[in-house]
């Protein structure tokens, strides 16, 4: 952390990074003010100082995460050039993802979508807006990948994006929910060798 934050950032941000992983893990409605406490060492009134309420920590909290997840497969993607390696980043990571200890616990948009409906506006829209992003990226990097001519010209790339996200997301809840990440691995796979088909 920056010494340049001021006291009252510093704690928002220690409550942010010490709740990430309750949120994610738990779920939006499943956190109590008791976790929150229990996980930063603080008050009540401490967190209640520094945030509105629980909602405001749990939108704070899904950037956190979210951001984190981003931050870290965009530094895998500029790991290399070549438009097909770069795609195969997405089933890589989340094939491994055990050991990526702040994806253990979920994909943040995947646990938020499921529990963000209309009781919580605000969580949804940033879900919402979340997953449009990661649409926009893989539609870019397709699209990047037929001018550079290592993804065949015909590819649509809309149509990755939908595939890629759905087979990610639906592989993960199956891994979740069961525990096992059998399924997760054919998904993966699969997805792999689609990706590897759009090559040139």
């Amino acid at each position: 952390m920056s010494n340049s934050l001021s006291k009252a950032e510093r704690t928002r941000q220690f409550i942010i990074e010490k709740t990430a992983s309750v949120f994610n893990e738990k779920g939006y409605a499943g956190t109590s003010i008791n976790d929150l406490t229990q996980a930063t060492g603080l008050t009540k009134g401490s967190i209640y100082g520094n945030f509105e309420n629980k909602d405001e920590v749990a939108l704070a909290v899904f950037d956190y995460n979210h951001n984190k997840v981003t931050e870290f497969i965009k530094a895998k993607l500029l790991a290399t050039e070549n438009a097909v390696e770069r795609l195969l980043v997405y089933p890589e990571v989340y094939r491994n993802y055990l050991k990526t200890p702040f994806l253990q616990p979920g994909c943040p948009i995947l646990n938020t979508a499921t529990e963000a409906d209309d009781t919580h506006p605000l969580l949804k829209e940033k879900a919402a807006n979340a997953l449009a992003i990661w649409k926009k990226a893989v539609e870019n990097q397709v699209k990047r990948g037929i001018s550079r001519n290592e993804i065949k010209a015909d590819t649509n790339p809309a149509e990755i994006a939908v595939i890629l996200i759905s087979l990610i997301e639906g592989a993960f809840m199956q891994a979740k929910v069961t525990g096992k990440t059998t399924e997760l691995k054919i998904a993966m796979d699969y997805l792999a060798k689609m990706i590897r088909d759009l090559e040139c």
